[in-house]
């Protein structure tokens, strides 16, 4: 078995105070005994604005928020899931939402652009269009690591069976879901969804979330969580307090359910997994 960990945050408009949290926070994870991490969507960098995140955008391969994962991964000697950062895309009034892999020796080993975008009305009072800023990705991804196979989800994703089904039929054990859910999305939906995605797939999911009151008076849910494959919470927050929750991946345990219960054999119905 192999410890791994979610880490919630509250993050601001300040690059550098996000940076020096999250340090904080990996390195807990790592003196817990976690070989991999992972960060909460935008926790380097939320606005008070969805367009905010143009005007930091860092170009891929450079830039503060992509040096600090890397020094990060190197110092703790963790695999880190970097939430998402905004990189420069191809227009020049948008960014991708980038989630980032980094390995133990600091190097970007996978790249997930964020697919589905929260465009969305929660309420009267309350509404989001994440595509004004950001250009949707349109590749999935899976990255073996020390853990297991793991595949790469942000957010919004998770309202989308089959992106993750198609993750379970390249191989993924392990799904990492930063996100930063709203609390009425939260309240209603966060649990159930992370929930039915592991175990529709007999994945383990990590959930790592945004918790508090943002710039721009946004409020986002916490309430991180780790699902076995199961279907079972094994680890999580009961509150919006930034922190770290650790549980243990034990692959025997995946594999033994999938081989009792072989739903990828038995798929009649297959999704594409190229967009």
């Amino acid at each position: 078995m192999t410890t791994v960990a979610a880490i919630q945050m509250c993050s601001s408009e300040v690059i550098d105070e996000n940076l020096q949290i999250a340090g904080k926070l990996l390195a807990e994870a790592a003196k817990q005994g976690a070989k991999l991490a992972v960060l909460p969507e935008n926790f380097a960098f939320i606005g008070q604005t969805e367009n905010d995140k143009i005007r930091v955008k860092e170009p891929i391969g450079q830039g503060k928020i992509q040096s600090f994962l890397a020094e990060q991964a190197q110092k703790n000697k963790l695999w880190i899931v970097g939430g998402t950062i905004p990189l420069a895309s191809q227009n020049d009034h948008r960014v991708n939402a980038a989630c980032l892999v980094f390995d133990d020796q600091g190097k970007n080993v996978a790249r997930y652009d964020k697919m589905h975008l929260f465009d969305v009305v929660v309420s009267d009072n309350e509404r989001y269009q994440e595509s004004a800023s950001v250009e949707p990705g349109n590749q999935l991804v899976v990255v073996d690591t020390p853990v297991g196979r793991l595949g790469l989800g942000i957010c919004y994703d998770i309202r989308f069976p089959e992106l993750f089904r198609c993750l379970f039929n390249q191989g993924a054990e392990i799904i990492a879901l930063p996100a930063a859910f709203t609390v009425t999305t939260g309240e209603a939906h966060w649990e159930l969804l992370t929930r039915s995605r592991a175990v529709e797939n007999f994945c383990y999911v990590i959930g790592a979330c945004e918790g508090g009151t943002h710039a721009g008076n946004r409020k986002t849910y916490g309430h991180s969580m780790i699902i076995d494959p199961w279907g079972t919470v094994i680890a999580r927050k009961e509150d919006t307090v930034p922190g770290v929750i650790c549980a243990d991946i034990d692959l025997n345990k995946l594999h033994l359910i999938r081989q009792r219960m072989p739903v990828k054999e038995h798929q009649r119905i297959l999704f594409q997994d190229k967009f």
